[in-house]
């Protein structure tokens, strides 16, 4: 594959009305002012009483002449015994979804997990895939998403080929249900996937309401996108419920050319071609690359919306976010965008996908609607073309899809300025 620089001549303009993405605790409301945003961060921690180590464990080692020879050169005086305070655990509530054991390495988060059970051992078969391992396609595909384990190339893997940051949210996936224990949460993958595991995690735990899930890590920087109802810090000895919101992510748009898809291919659930003739936007955060998305000229005959209407039209050809960034809710924000900047431009915009969760989201959202092909079976709507020119469309036909047109914040697909003239017939409403 060709190595494309992240920053370069094939990046040509900027879209600078970045694409916000609020994640707010069910505490807040949304409609929160600024200040009063700001207030409640500065009241995110409450103290309990500090409690104090009870528990010791003794380790003990028979001392060679090289042992007391290093230990000699360093003054340390050792007896061949090792001693550590465990923390008592502190009065928990009773009935919470998540908590956090969080603290340095060393300071007793493992000995205090085990209080609370064991980590069950994942066992995985060489010979099958990642997602054979559930109990059904559902299980599997709501499990895996969970853990910010979206691509689909990645399930059809067996688990030893995975990398690590794969592998931690796998073996997570199936470790996850009431009254699970998990230790060194987050410790082997890097802090963007911690970051995307945890709030899929959490809004997953929250969904499914699963109760008394702890947590170890040695790492507190995923305790602003978890959102633990408590966090037990062994450092200080101090129980803390936090009132947090999620950080926001403010995505940058760019016009880029094909080149870039190279970097994005195998991620794809589909084939990794895509056509001559598209239009390529990255997304970045905080100036790394994190996603692309393209469209495509959309020919054939589409009712208008109205009487009169004779605009273009295009559909989204493939979106991908980095495995690294699935979780955070980006994919469904970036496609969104790129549908608004089309609309804008004075185009129709369509999407096709078999992506659940994708689908499923347009499905809720009163930003797209759903098209006469929504949900069909195009293998019998397509058969008038046996020998189509790309070999997508031969892929797609053989697929049930959701089929959506971008309608945007308050029916925007309508010409405002037609509108002005004469109101259609149907009923806006109704188009929701």
């Amino acid at each position: 594959m060709r190595i494309i620089p992240q920053q370069g001549p094939a990046v040509k303009d900027e879209y600078y009305t970045p694409v916000y993405v609020y994640w707010l605790s069910e505490k807040n409301e949304p409609n929160m002012t600024e200040e009063e945003k700001l207030k409640s961060q500065a009241k995110q921690v409450e103290l309990f009483a500090p409690v104090h180590p009870k528990k010791i464990l003794k380790a003990s080692v028979e001392l060679t002449e090289l042992d007391q020879e290093i230990y000699k050169n360093f003054d340390y005086s050792f007896d061949g015994e090792s001693t550590f305070e465990v923390p008592s655990i502190p009065e928990l509530p009773e009935d919470f979804n998540i908590g956090l054991i969080c603290g340095s390495s060393g300071s007793g988060k493992t000995s205090i997990l085990k209080q609370f059970g064991n980590e069950e051992t994942i066992v995985w078969d060489r010979n099958r895939s990642v997602a054979s391992h559930f109990d059904s396609v559902d299980d599997a595909i709501e499990r895996l998403s969970a853990v910010g384990l979206n691509t689909v190339p990645t399930w059809a893997k067996p688990r030893h080929v995975l990398s690590n940051g794969e592998g931690f949210r796998a073996d997570l996936a199936r470790r996850l249900k009431s009254n699970c224990v998990i230790d060194e949460y987050t410790s082997v993958v890097n802090r963007d996937v911690a970051k995307s595991c945890s709030t899929a995690l959490s809004k997953y735990v929250k969904r499914k309401n699963l109760k008394n899930i702890i947590l170890a890590t040695c790492h507190d920087d995923i305790i602003e996108w978890l959102l633990p109802d408590w966090v037990f810090n062994t450092d200080t000895l101090d129980v803390c419920r936090r009132s947090l919101q999620r950080p926001e992510i403010k995505i940058k748009i760019h016009k880029c050319s094909k080149d870039y898809w190279g970097m994005f291919a195998h991620h794809h659930y589909l084939t990794s071609k895509i056509p001559p003739i598209v239009r390529c936007f990255l997304a970045t955060w905080e100036g790394i690359i994190v996603g692309f998305s393209s469209s495509i000229a959309l020919p054939g005959k589409i009712p208008p919306l109205y009487k009169g209407d004779k605009r273009n039209k295009f559909r989204e050809c493939r979106t991908v976010v980095f495995p690294d960034f699935q979780g955070l809710g980006i994919g469904t924000r970036l496609s969104d965008k790129i549908a608004d900047i089309h609309i804008e431009q004075g185009y129709r915009y369509f999407s096709k996908t078999s992506h659940i969760r994708m689908g499923e989201y347009r499905q809720k959202t009163k930003l797209w609607r759903p098209t006469a092909t929504n949900l069909k079976d195009r293998s019998k709507s397509q058969s008038r073309n046996p020998k189509p020119k790309w070999h997508h469309m031969v892929l797609e036909t053989e697929r049930i899809c959701y089929s959506h047109e971008y309608i945007g914040e308050n029916n925007k697909s309508y010409d405002p300025k037609w509108l002005d003239v004469n109101k259609p017939k149907v009923d806006q409403q109704t188009l929701w």
